[in-house]
């Protein structure tokens, strides 16, 4: 997907993952490079959440690889893993929602990898919600929730910020809003990989994709290297000629 260069920052090549009995992933391999975003796109149950959550460490894998920055990352446990800089902002927020809005993003900070993520840094990205840092997170609308669960993983430093289903239930309005919160993350350099259902929304907003199809890796390109129509193919299992992969 990347195209020749430098080491990708993440290399995940060959990972089968279960739940029980049953296998979620079948041998995928993805590569993520510095200072890209990479969209995961895939219909429900495809397997993006399990592996967001198999990158983050959530979830173990019964065989394969994950390589972060050179270090091999397989075996390591999720705090390691934030230590190193990869941070999962999980699907549904997942607040501490008797906590204030600064302390549940003091709850990320707690595990920083690096101080380049202070309070009023955060507050300048997210005014939505530097006026309500003493507010309890649970009298938050959703957007506002989402951008506290935001805020709370840009605490942590990530070097690679993984995001799961961020716009998942909220207005437009405010899904517009977050995602110029990206581009500007984008702008400044971040490497982020994130999981949308819009694929017209991923796709903007990305420079790299990757589709997942009954966990299988079905297409893996550039945005800029592929169409609408060669994506939505590899999204519904469809051959598409002179799709890339």
């Amino acid at each position: 997907m990347n195209p020749a260069g430098p080491e990708p920052l993440l290399q995940v090549t060959g990972l089968d993952v279960f739940y029980g009995d049953f296998q979620a992933l079948f041998g995928v391999s993805v590569s993520v490079s510095a200072g890209r975003v990479t969209a995961l796109v895939g219909a429900n149950g495809a397997g993006k959440t399990t592996l967001l959550r198999t990158i983050a460490g959530a979830q173990g894998a019964a065989s394969g690889s994950v390589r972060y920055a050179g270090a091999d990352l397989t075996a390591a446990p999720p705090h390691q893993r934030i230590s190193r800089g990869i941070v999962l902002v999980p699907e549904g927020r997942r607040l501490f929602p008797s906590l204030t809005v600064e302390e549940n993003i003091q709850v990320g900070a707690a595990a920083a990898a690096s101080a380049d993520w202070p309070l009023d840094r955060i507050y300048g990205v997210f005014p939505m919600i530097a006026k309500r840092r003493g507010q309890r997170a649970s009298t938050l609308s959703g957007g506002e929730q989402q951008a506290v669960a935001i805020a709370r993983a840009l605490a942590a430093a990530p070097s690679l910020l993984l995001l799961d289903e961020i716009s998942l239930g909220l207005a437009p309005r405010i899904v517009a809003e977050l995602y110029q919160t990206l581009a500007e993350l984008r702008s400044a350099g971040a490497t982020l990989v994130i999981v949308e259902q819009d694929l017209r929304r991923a796709m903007e907003a990305s420079d790299d994709l990757v589709c997942l199809l009954e966990g299988r890796v079905a297409l893996a390109a550039p945005v800029s290297a592929v169409t609408r129509d060669e994506v939505v193919a590899a999204y519904f299992g469809q051959r598409s000629p002179g799709a890339a992969t």
